[in-house]
């Protein structure tokens, strides 16, 4: 399996991961592609941002996003946000989720990035310990203003 950036054609697929969730399911919808590709065009056209899909032989099973953000807390360092993270219902528990994650950590090292942060659903204990196994630390609490 491998870790590619998404293309245009992915979009699809990676819609149906973000449907294929309980959360998501309440918010998403695979019906209407137009603010999807939207946004899509948005991300890939900036270089602050990676979305990212992973391959099974031509099988999206797993996407995430990753964002690097520039600040100037912490001497003025570059800090990675790692977004949207989903594998596929049928394929989890077997490691994919840990591949994409440590590939997004690897990634956010290469580019100079001093510290990986995300936010995770209150509500998602099994995310909660996924991460904390993967050496995340819940140091923050984290804050949603819906608009």
């Amino acid at each position: 399996m491998a870790v590619r950036r998404a293309t245009r054609e992915d979009v699809p697929a990676i819609v149906a991961l973000l449907v294929d969730d309980p959360l998501g399911a309440t918010r998403e919808t695979q019906g209407e592609p137009t603010a999807y590709l939207r946004a899509f065009e948005a991300i890939d056209s900036d270089p602050a941002h990676e979305l990212v899909v992973l391959d099974d032989g031509g099988e999206v099973v797993g996407t995430l996003q990753l964002t690097l953000l520039p600040g100037l807390s912490r001497g003025g360092a570059l800090r990675a946000q790692v977004e949207a993270v989903r594998v596929a219902s049928s394929r989890r528990g077997h490691g994919l989720g840990e591949q994409l994650v440590t590939w997004a950590v690897e990634e956010s090292r290469r580019r100079g990035a001093v510290i990986v942060q995300l936010t995770t659903d209150a509500s998602r204990a099994d995310a909660h310990r996924f991460y904390e196994r993967l050496g995340f630390v819940a140091s923050h609490v984290g804050m949603k203003l819906s608009l």
